[in-house]
């Protein structure tokens, strides 16, 4: 019989260690977190982690897959209607916005793997991305078959929705923080999942609409 109250104490355990370490990768990347930080922020030992999860290669994989493996599921789950293809891109704009707003330190931690040319980026992630932009590609490239979109290519697109939503939350800091900035800039908050959100489908959609 299983015991639910030990159940529930490890996947406590695991979720603290897992939020750590999403903290101290977002800081430091993956070559400079050290398991003794992540431990001491997770308030348990390495033996813990190790028991649990792995080791640093196997805990960057499970943060980063329980962030954007969840996501992936989630595009999935909610295009599995009607919806027009105007609607699905949205849609996809929609939780790309939200799951960075959800998760704050995805968006420092993709920011460092870019730095180091994706040298830790585990090949489980690889395929979570791959599936996104997949997802992308087949609603750009059917909306251009039926003529509602123009000819596109799609990862631009995808880059232009991702890179302009970690622009904006990463540099929240420096704008907010200098003088040097106008008040328009610096009273933006770091939220891409409303009025930024918006403004990202309505013209990304104006640049692909035909």
């Amino acid at each position: 019989m299983v015991n639910k109250s030990a159940e529930s104490n490890r996947d406590k355990t695991i979720r603290r260690i897992i939020n750590a370490a999403a903290k101290v990768f977002s800081e430091a990347g993956f070559a400079g977190a050290r398991m003794d930080e992540i431990a001491k922020s997770a308030r348990v030992n390495k033996a813990t982690i190790y028991y649990h999860i792995g080791d640093k290669k196997v805990l960057y994989a499970e943060v980063l897959h329980d962030i954007i493996g969840n996501a992936t599921e989630r595009f999935m789950r909610d295009l599995r209607g009607n919806e027009s293809l105007e609607e699905k891109l949205r849609i996809c704009i929609s939780e790309i916005t939200h799951t960075m707003d959800q998760h704050p330190y995805l968006s420092p931690i993709m920011m460092w793997e870019q730095a180091s040319g994706g040298r830790n980026l585990p090949e489980i992630i690889a395929r979570d991305f791959a599936r996104i932009i997949s997802i992308v590609t087949e609603i750009l490239e059917e909306g251009a078959k039926q003529g509602v979109f123009i000819e596109t290519t799609p990862l631009v697109i995808y880059s232009m929705i991702t890179g302009g939503v970690m622009f904006y939350k990463g540099s929240y800091p420096v704008r907010s923080g200098y003088a040097a900035f106008p008040e328009t800039v610096k009273k933006l908050g770091a939220s891409v999942s409303g009025d930024f959100s918006r403004e990202i489908e309505k013209l990304i959609l104006k640049a692909v609409k035909k």
